[in-house]
């Protein structure tokens, strides 16, 4: 069996160094999401998005909207950016099983986690986030579906903004037939809320935006990036998983999102300790050597701005 899993494995990250980037619009036309579904290991499928931000040719399937088929009944974790993306992911549902959708978790509070909500509400499917990301909807949800309207048009139809319908503090312990998914919200890290999905009997973490690694990660005016790195060492990496399927782009390993995470998090603040050491200002400090991370996809997008908010971040620690 464990063979058999490497073997998917390796097919999954040679595919991945060919079809991750953000240059291809759309791998999957005849559905609005940007690709189709793949099985991962055994039961553990994923709907792997593209690596560049929210377009219309890629309806804002720029995440990877993932799905655990147990004995009683399926997991989604990601609602999707629009209640259409969540739609066209229980239409990819229904070709693999029979068995109903018992459970939607969400990773964080953002669009592309949450604006789905509405399709699996209608479906009396139950919905579960952290508090934190649930209130960080409650804020900022509006604004999202604007942003998504602004974006995706008439993809958006029938997009709204519905709440999770419970919510957890630190864990949720899940038992379906055989199956356990331990729901874990290990620490501050990329947005509030941030949790990710541990299967302890398959080593396999859907970490969500803990982990990155074919894309540049975004960092956002309330991240964290030193508690994000405390997160990760404290508690993310010590589950000891084998298979990762972050938050954005192809499954992997836990190297390959260690190496664009946490070491990438670790160098950008140690080249703005440095800058602040020498007297930089904010706007040079955009300027900070980041070359070592120009392969990543979104660096373009994200890099200078990553370099100003950490150098914010950094002047009051």
């Amino acid at each position: 069996m464990f063979r058999h899993i490497a073997t998917v494995i390796a097919a999954i990250l040679i595919a991945s160094s060919v079809y991750a980037s953000e240059d291809i619009p759309d791998q999957y036309p005849q559905s609005l999401l940007y690709s189709k579904p793949v099985e991962v290991i055994p039961h553990i499928w994923s709907a792997i998005g593209a690596t560049a931000p929210p377009t219309y040719d890629n309806a804002g399937h720029n995440n990877n909207l993932s799905f655990i088929v147990t004995g009683e009944g399926v997991v989604v974790v990601n609602s999707g950016a629009s209640y259409g993306l969540a739609n066209a992911l229980h239409d990819e549902i229904k070709s693999v099983t029979d068995q109903p959708v018992v459970l939607v978790i969400t990773e964080n509070g953002q669009g592309h986690a949450m604006l789905g909500n509405g399709y699996w509400a209608e479906q009396g499917v139950e919905i579960l986030a952290h508090t934190d990301a649930a209130e960080a909807f409650a804020e900022d949800g509006d604004f999202s579906m604007q942003a998504a309207w602004g974006v995706q048009r008439e993809q958006s139809d029938g997009t709204t903004v519905v709440a999770p319908t419970r919510t957890f503090e630190d864990r949720e312990e899940i038992t379906l037939g055989d199956t356990r998914i331990e729901v874990l919200h290990l620490g501050p890290a990329h947005s509030p809320g941030d949790i990710s999905v541990w299967l302890p009997d398959e080593k396999l973490v859907i970490a969500g935006d803990m982990a990155f690694h074919e894309r540049m990660l975004p960092i956002f005016p309330d991240t964290d990036t030193d508690a994000w790195i405390e997160t990760w060492d404290s508690a993310f990496e010590p589950l000891g998983a084998l298979y990762v399927i972050p938050g954005h782009g192809h499954p992997t390993n836990m190297a390959q999102v260690r190496r664009f995470t946490r070491d990438y998090l670790v160098d950008l603040r140690e080249k703005i300790a440095a800058h602040l050491e020498e007297g930089g200002d904010l706007a040079s400090a955009a300027y900070v050597d980041q070359q070592r991370w120009s392969g990543l996809d979104t660096f373009d997008e994200l890099a200078t701005r990553n370099a100003g908010r950490v150098h914010e971040e950094m002047e009051w620690e």
